[in-house]
């Protein structure tokens, strides 16, 4: 009995320099699990495309003529609302990043990413995971570590996305010794990868500890995993 195919991921890309992206396109092309659906070179062509075409990651880079990357991530929303967005730029401003993450993008790689782990953060991000480039998470930190305390209010207001886990939350002292040494090297912006061959120990295990101290804690992705760790004075 043959089974079929899995379904390709369908692909938006988004750069104003011609010459990259057809060479994205051209390389992506070259990987069965996606399909570059359409492309543009603005964010108004890319409204176009998704007149036409729904897809399930949309790849965008920050510097666009006319209107940043990250400000238009809101009408991308609009115009699909089920897309998947992973910025891919050359920004390594931690200005940048945390506007992504706060206008809701799922993930944040540098132009200088390899190949291959570009295409395995697209599968993620497809699969739900925020995925945000090592360099840039140790930068993500390292700005909430250094961020003064804002004044209380006195209005409730709704939490930013990036918003550190306020006082009162889930306890450090729910994670095992290995879970709290996992979180950590996580902070550090370490892969799974890293983090396996630093303890020695399969990344498939490395995975089931990440998903038990993002359970544990009352978390939705690695970076709140970082900013959890900071916030909490573990780091």
């Amino acid at each position: 009995m043959t089974h079929a195919p899995a379904p390709r991921i369908q692909l938006l890309l988004v750069d104003d320099h011609n010459l990259f992206r057809r060479g994205l396109k051209a390389l992506l092309a070259q990987d069965e699990r996606f399909d570059v659906g359409c492309e543009a070179g603005d964010l108004g062509e890319a409204l176009r495309c998704l007149a036409q075409h729904q897809p399930d990651v949309i790849l965008l880079d920050n510097h666009l003529p006319g209107v940043r990357g990250v400000e238009g991530i809101p009408a991308l929303k609009d115009a699909a609302p089920r897309a998947r967005i992973l910025m891919l730029t050359v920004s390594e401003n931690a200005d940048d990043l945390a506007a992504a993450l706060q206008a809701g993008a799922d993930g944040y790689l540098l132009k200088t990413v390899e190949s291959d782990q570009l295409a395995e953060t697209i599968v993620k991000v497809m699969d739900g995971e925020s995925v945000v480039s090592p360099e840039m998470l140790t930068k993500l930190v390292s700005a909430f570590r250094t961020r003064p305390q804002a004044p209380p209010t006195g209005s409730e207001t709704t939490p930013a996305p990036l918003e550190p886990p306020r006082p009162g939350g889930p306890s450090p002292d729910l994670l095992s010794p290995r879970e709290r040494e996992i979180l950590l090297l996580i902070a550090r912006g370490d892969s799974n990868k890293l983090i396996a061959r630093g303890l020695d120990i399969a990344e498939t295990t490395v995975k089931i500890h990440v998903q038990h101290i993002l359970r544990k804690l009352g978390l939705s992705s690695r970076v709140q995993a970082a900013v959890y760790a900071t916030s909490h004075g573990l780091v």
